[in-house]
């Protein structure tokens, strides 16, 4: 799975712009892999949100992951991305995961109970996620950002698609609520700001779900909608290409990157995760 699985038990976030990163080079972490000799890490802080370790470099290399890669190593800038948010999965998710499940949410999607309120509470949540994400790459603040233009990824129509049949099928359909309000003004704040933050972000949600979104997507269907495949989740083309097509764009933009500028986008990982899950947990409630 190219990145997350998204399922924790954080609260919900309340967003400021005085998000802090501090680093230290001296702080041991589940995270950093044992057989480098010497780590930079920072503390990612919002306010509510425990303080925690992540990796962001090992001894300052282009292949700071390498324990992780199956193939020995990382194969571009993607790859790097997709190894640092193996190891935000837990264990119960994902062979790399390195974080032990203590939430219902962060068990084995075969274990969840959704409920069909939650789960349009979800669908609502997220397409105000991809609302923004379109409409930032739409109009960039960065130049970088307009390369992600029609990359077939986008859902924001497919998701309206969705909300629109079960609206017509009865349901009520509710308003955004905090999870997905919230990340959407995070992202916006990004995009304007901190274009490598941002890509970190449009990395892990598009991704996300093409990959456990899917899984999710198939096992929540079998339980509370008699198996209906939803617009969310169908792609025009296809879908191997389009991704391939993504991470070519992704590995070029970061060509011109520092090592300094890679580790702050794999730095802003577990945050995007936190984000996420928030949106991720409606579907339980």
């Amino acid at each position: 799975m190219e990145s997350l699985t998204l399922i924790s038990q954080s609260r919900s976030l309340s967003i400021s712009s005085n998000l802090r990163i501090l680093s230290s080079p001296n702080v041991s972490s589940t995270f950093i892999p044992k057989d480098v000799p010497y780590f930079k890490t920072q503390f990612l802080k919002l306010p509510g949100m425990a303080t925690r370790n992540v990796i962001v470099s090992a001894a300052m290399s282009e292949k700071p992951w390498k324990r992780y890669s199956t193939g020995g190593e990382a194969k571009g800038f993607v790859d790097e991305m997709r190894l640092v948010a193996m190891t935000l999965h837990t264990r119960q998710q994902a062979q790399e995961g390195e974080m032990e499940a203590k939430a219902p949410e962060e068990q084995r999607v075969e274990e969840w109970e959704p409920t069909l309120d939650g789960y349009l509470k979800f669908l609502v949540d997220i397409k105000v996620v991809y609302d923004t994400l379109e409409q930032i790459i739409e109009k960039p603040s960065f130049p970088s950002d307009g390369e992600f233009r029609n990359t077939g990824l986008e859902r924001s129509e497919k998701l309206a698609k969705d909300l629109k049949w079960f609206e017509e099928k009865g349901y009520g359909v509710p308003e955004a609520s905090s999870p997905g309000v919230a990340y959407a003004k995070y992202l916006k704040q990004l995009s304007e700001k901190d274009p490598q933050a941002f890509i970190c972000h449009f990395y892990n949600i598009y991704f996300a779900n093409t990959a456990g979104g899917r899984i999710i997507a198939k096992k929540v269907a079998e339980k509370i909608l008699d198996s209906r495949e939803l617009e969310f989740y169908k792609w025009d083309g296809e879908l191997s290409q389009l991704l391939q097509n993504v991470r070519d764009k992704l590995n070029k933009v970061a060509e011109n990157w520092s090592r300094e500028e890679k580790n702050h986008c794999l730095g802003e990982t577990e945050i995007s995760f936190k984000f996420y899950r928030e949106i991720v947990r409606l579907m339980l409630s």
